[in-house]
């Protein structure tokens, strides 16, 4: 019995694997200069995760939310105190802005801030820039403004606004 599986197991293994390994030799014998065929991107291309979403990858989507928490706690940290928040530290419980979102590196991003009390910049700059990892830059105007050659700042193209305010109920 133990013989006749091993065959059978032989058989299946030769039916299978042996033709495309023949295949794939013969194939690199007939035209050995041929360059390989293009590398496929690897993972599924980017799902936005709203309509209207800028975002050109799963670590954009994180560094824009992270941008919007920050404009939105400042927007209400004005609204409540007459004046914009000075450092991070300060935003903690505002909003939904939270102390482990004090970390200055956040994914694939670093965070920048400065506040003064009639203002605010806040910048997430990714730590290997490429087409899928842009800057951006918000400040209390609302804009979201992004750059893929050079760290975002004001000046740089805008591509979204922040939800500041919520909308009003008549």
């Amino acid at each position: 019995m133990k013989k006749s599986l091993t065959i059978f197991v032989t058989a299946v293994f030769a039916a299978l694997f042996l033709p495309s390994l023949v295949c794939s030799q013969s194939s690199g014998a007939q035209n050995p200069g041929a360059p390989a065929p293009p590398v496929q991107p690897q993972g599924p291309a980017y799902q936005p995760k709203f309509p209207g979403d800028p975002a050109h990858s799963d670590s954009e989507a994180d560094a824009l939310g992270y941008l919007r928490v920050v404009m939105r706690a400042e927007h209400l940290f004005n609204k409540h105190y007459g004046h914009y928040a000075e450092s991070l530290p300060d935003l903690v419980h505002t909003g939904s802005f939270t102390k482990r979102m004090l970390n200055p590196q956040q994914g694939d991003y670093s965070v920048g801030f400065k506040g003064k009390k009639d203002g605010f910049a806040v910048t997430m700059t990714p730590n290997q820039p490429d087409p899928q990892h842009r800057s951006f830059y918000g400040n209390e105007d609302g804009k979201i403004h992004a750059d893929e050659e050079k760290p975002a700042d004001e000046n740089s193209p805008v591509i979204s606004r922040a939800f500041l305010a919520k909308p009003h109920s008549e």
